[in-house]
């Protein structure tokens, strides 16, 4: 059963397939582990079924951060449960989150995630602002002149790999008692009746997202070349834009054929690749 009242820190992410550790693939809850892991905080992880999160989150007294298009509450992770301090802090977005471990642990791990000598002027050349950005359950931060330029590099970025999503959803592995349940509910959320017609599968049509996502990161892929081989954007030391590109390049390692994802780490001299790998090697233990 979930609980707020141990302390400490309980981190609750999505439960894939098992192993989890190995399946764990959600953008978000992975830029907020990447976080956990830079501040070196210890923390424990509370793998939550997918059908259990709206539940979960609620028995937590955390509140959504998003809607659906007909505005109703969109109950999902990452939520963070930190009691180390006394006192009960409930965070429920991986920006929250991020500022949180920032503005409570300012010296602790690799340091400052979200300093303010990066580069954070990316724009996705596709326009979806039909969709609108994510929303923050705590939307004063949003407000807070130093955030902003990081709070508008987070929706550009998820807005780019957003668009084509569509690549990686036939390859998320959830547990088999539970797929067709799981599948059912992401058409219901999408409004089609059958999870098959959100999926793109033929070589062709997935070429064309490939090509296209490839595209639209052009911008962001010199970003990171602005600093010899990087890896990350301020060059050799990492920050929490690093980090926001690196939860949707997890997604895309576990849920991607290995040939394309073999080509999309190759994409612009390898800059997504190096990329990865670094964020996995320095920030990527899954506890």
């Amino acid at each position: 059963m979930a609980s707020d009242s141990v302390p400490g820190m309980t981190f609750y992410d999505i439960a894939f397939r098992k192993p989890y550790r190995l399946n764990s693939a959600a953008p978000n809850p992975w830029k907020a582990r990447y976080a956990l892991n830079f501040k070196g905080v210890p923390y424990n992880t509370y793998w939550t079924p997918m059908l259990d999160i709206t539940s979960t989150r609620k028995s937590l007294g955390v509140p959504a951060c998003r809607t659906f298009p007909d505005g109703s509450e969109y109950y999902t992770l990452p939520v963070l449960i930190d009691s180390t301090n006394g006192k009960v802090s409930k965070l429920g977005d991986s920006f929250d989150i991020a500022v949180h471990l920032d503005q409570t642990y300012p010296n602790s791990g690799a340091g400052q995630l979200l300093p303010d000598d990066v580069d954070l002027d990316y724009t996705c050349p596709i326009d979806i602002s039909f969709n609108g950005p994510p929303l923050s359950d705590r939307p004063e931060w949003r407000e807070q002149e130093n955030y902003k330029p990081w709070v508008r590099f987070n929706d550009q970025i998820d807005n780019a790999f957003t668009l084509h999503v569509q690549l990686m959803g036939a390859g998320m592995k959830w547990d088999e008692e539970v797929e067709k349940d799981i599948m059912a509910q992401f058409a219901q959320r999408a409004g089609v009746d059958d999870f098959e017609k959100l999926q793109v599968r033929d070589k062709g049509g997935r070429n064309k997202l490939l090509g296209s996502l490839k595209d639209t990161l052009k911008d962001l892929a010199a970003m990171f070349g602005k600093h010899g081989d990087g890896p990350y954007l301020r060059g050799a030391k990492a920050c929490y834009a690093d980090i926001i590109v690196g939860g949707w390049l997890r997604m895309m390692s576990v849920t991607l054929p290995e040939d394309e994802w073999a080509e999309v780490k190759g994409w612009y001299g390898g800059v997504f690749g190096r990329l990865h790998d670094s964020l996995q090697r320095e920030f990527g233990k899954v506890v």
